[in-house]
């Protein structure tokens, strides 16, 4: 698939905490490459990916004990797919929000700051597929 940006970006971790800040931080630069040759339609765009992006990686870490694989991947139609693959089949759910600081607003952020997501089963866990625009 033609992308707007270089080809895709993708970088695997073996599922430690840390791998979630060092996510971002990948993600980060990325996404300044891009925005100097494509950018954002909306101020917002780079902070939601980023959000989007810690989400699903700490949802690998938190849910999915083991390594995680993120892939990055600019369209030509102004969408930025975000891929993350984990070792777990079971398929993200909305959980009750705790405002106590015990979870549960993750997947409602995804989902709230996403056109689309998708989870596909695979053999060895699931990918859960964000698209944002940008």
């Amino acid at each position: 698939m033609p992308t707007a940006f270089g080809v895709e970006q993708t970088w695997k971790f073996n599922g430690a905490l840390s791998d979630v800040s060092d996510a971002r931080d990948k993600v980060c630069a990325y996404l300044y490459r891009l925005a100097r040759v494509h950018p954002p339609r909306t101020p917002d765009a780079h902070d939601d990916a980023l959000l989007v992006v810690t989400e699903l990686a700490s949802n690998a870490f938190t849910f999915a004990p083991g390594p995680f694989t993120l892939s990055l991947r600019a369209m030509t139609t102004g969408t930025l797919h975000i891929a993350v693959a984990d070792t777990s089949p079971a398929v993200p759910s909305p959980r009750p929000a705790n405002l106590n600081g015990r979870g549960g607003l993750g997947w409602h952020l995804i989902n709230a700051l996403a056109d689309q997501t998708i989870t596909v089963p695979d053999a060895g866990g699931k990918t859960v597929h964000a698209f944002l625009p940008w």
